[in-house]
């Protein structure tokens, strides 16, 4: 199985000179002197979850005489912000309901116009620091702005090391899920409404993902990095995370430590929660790589497919490692109109199963037996959740042998679960916790407690009719060859009637022609070590690739071509694609 390992876990984007980069808080200090005279302001809006208190300890230590307003100290009462956020949050463990609140339903009325005129009083005398999330609400207009980024990965981090809570509530000790689910449905669209507005607008950028080694770029360095990576391929930083069924292959493909039990889930392109590097010479500034989307969205995804999603990037690639682990939970996602009118939510998780991998035995469960009766289905479902009895999955559910390099569609609705012994290249569309666990094989999660399971949304989109013969129709392995040339073959591999991501693969040993065709293309090299992605205008430098890596090419890239490279030079190599199809 395992190969060398050259999978890059920190692929970077080359952004610009070094010197466009502070590192440290001296030279970041050293680069805000002139904006921290008498009678100026710097306004340093924080996303939710930077430590806006060390920022603070940092220039106060290079400016003594700094008049500090904490935007924190005008929220509500976390009792009030109770009041307001718990409607859209619901008791349930896992979902919420998306909605239209703001920052400015966090804060004070009152608070927010006393600090206003405390600062504009204070900035006749002295330097002015206002800071935190909503600091631009008591800001100046003519106050310089700096804006403190956090990739969404560290702030699940540091939500799990209890080293901070949601915004403006007292709930540090709570749970991760907690914390997660406030985040997801409140806490982030919230502030991404405010972000959206400031980053067109900001003087600069800081990177307070190592608190210890924060990077300052300027406002147009920032933009300017931006924009030159929506017109090239790139990559943005994956992550990993165990999980009670994960296994071990990522651990040698991708050459990851082995300091957790196993690794389950990668996240490749998930670009609301990954995070770019750009680079500025040797220096690495870390931001949310949703920061691209809202920044760029017609280069980035193409007029058809921002028209439709908004600043949404709506293709999903991770892997879901279960070799040498367990299988997933037993699951189906919502119908459209059932996510629509239970979470609010505009389109739903369809997803297909890539086999980037697979052992022995290695299997997918995909859609109902014949002649299943529903309330005969749910009954055992519910007993199992009630610990009467193991949910015998395989008297209800068909169980199919899975090899490398097939591939399993699965439109919402359609009950399913990846086995044991598989490396699944999971495709799918964004909304990605809306998975209704039906049965867990009666284990705990990786905090020793039960996972949620629900089996009543489960219930209702469940559908009856997809069962053996039309899951084998029209599920498994639709491949049909498109193109075919002299080193190279196009096929079809998914695109169900119902799901709005078509996707191709492509085996080639020579240069294969691609274009975007005015929408973002998403790609993982599933066969060969190494290709090269490259431009047949030289629009873009030419771009490697390695074994495993999921890249995105922008819509405005246009056409590109993928040959093999290095180790696999005039070897066999594949690629999947995945892109939004927009027309008939």
């Amino acid at each position: 199985m395992p190969r060398q390992s050259n999978y890059d876990k920190s692929p970077v984007v080359a952004a610009g000179p070094a010197e466009e980069c502070s590192v440290g808080w001296q030279a970041i200090a050293a680069r805000l002197a002139p904006h921290l005279q008498p009678h100026q302001a710097i306004c340093v809006e924080c996303y939710p979850g930077v430590f806006v208190d060390s920022v603070i300890e940092e220039l106060r230590a290079h400016f003594p005489s700094l008049s500090v307003f904490r935007a924190q100290e005008c929220l509500k009462t976390s009792w009030e912000l109770r009041a307001v956020l718990d409607p859209h949050l619901t008791p349930d463990r896992v979902f919420g309901r998306m909605n239209g609140l703001t920052l400015e339903d966090y804060f004070a009325l009152p608070k927010l116009q006393e600090m206003r005129h405390a600062v504009e009083r204070s900035a006749k005398q002295a330097p002015v620091l206002v800071i935190g999330t909503g600091a631009f609400f008591v800001s100046p207009p003519n106050a310089t702005r700096v804006y403190a980024d956090l990739a969404r990965w560290e702030i699940q981090l540091r939500w799990r090391r209890e080293e901070t809570g949601n915004l403006g509530l007292d709930n540090l000790d709570d749970d991760f899920a907690a914390k997660y689910k406030c985040g997801f449905f409140v806490e982030w669209r919230a502030a991404d409404r405010l972000k959206k507005l400031l980053l067109p607008r900001i003087d600069f950028l800081l990177d307070t993902n190592r608190p210890q080694a924060p990077k300052l770029i300027s406002g147009d360095a920032f933009r300017a990095a931006l924009a030159h990576t929506a017109l090239r391929p790139f990559r943005v930083v994956p992550y990993f995370d165990p999980g009670p069924w994960g296994g071990h292959w990522m651990e040698e493909i991708c050459d990851l430590p082995r300091d957790v039990p196993n690794h389950a889930w990668c996240f490749d392109c998930v670009p609301e929660e990954n995070s770019l590097l750009l680079g500025f010479g040797p220096h690495r500034v870390e931001v949310p790589s949703i920061d691209l989307v809202f920044s760029e969205p017609r280069a980035l995804l193409g007029d058809a497919v921002h028209a439709r999603f908004g600043t949404e990037f709506p293709i999903r690639f991770d892997f879901l490692d279960t070799m040498g682990g367990g299988n997933l939970s037993l699951q189906v996602h919502p119908l459209t109109e059932y996510i629509q009118d239970k979470f609010g939510m505009n389109y739903t998780q369809d997803e297909s199963y890539y086999i980037l991998d697979a052992g022995h035995g290695a299997s997918v469960y995909l859609g109902l037996k014949d002649n299943v009766a529903r309330r005969e289905l749910i009954d055992s479902l519910l007993r199992a959740q009630h610990g009467e009895h193991d949910f015998p999955t395989e008297k209800y559910v068909n169980r199919w042998p899975a090899q490398k390099h097939d591939h399993f569609l699965i439109p919402a609705g359609t009950i399913h679960c990846s086995g044991a012994e598989s490396m699944v290249l999971e495709i799918s569309a964004t909304p990605y916790i809306f998975t209704f666990k039906l049965w867990d094989w009666g284990r705990l999660g990786m905090d020793d407690r039960p996972r949620p399971i629900h089996i009543e949304h489960g219930a209702a989109n469940i559908q009856m009719d997809r069962t053996t013969a039309w899951i084998q129709r029209e599920l498994i392995n639709r491949f049909e060859t498109i193109h075919e040339e002299i080193g190279w073959r196009e096929e079809r591999t998914g695109l169900h009637v119902r799901e709005f991501i078509e996707t191709r693969r492509h085996w080639f040993t020579s240069a294969v022609p691609h274009d975007t065709r005015g929408g973002v293309n998403v790609l993982n090299l599933v066969e060969g070590d190494e290709a090269i992605v490259e431009s047949p205008t030289g629009a873009f430098e030419s771009f490697v690739v390695h074994y495993a890596e999921t890249f995105i090419v922008p819509a405005a890239v246009g056409a590109y071509t993928i040959r093999p490279h290095g180790r696999s030079a005039g070897k066999p190599c594949a690629t999947i694609k995945a892109f939004v199809r927009t027309g008939a």
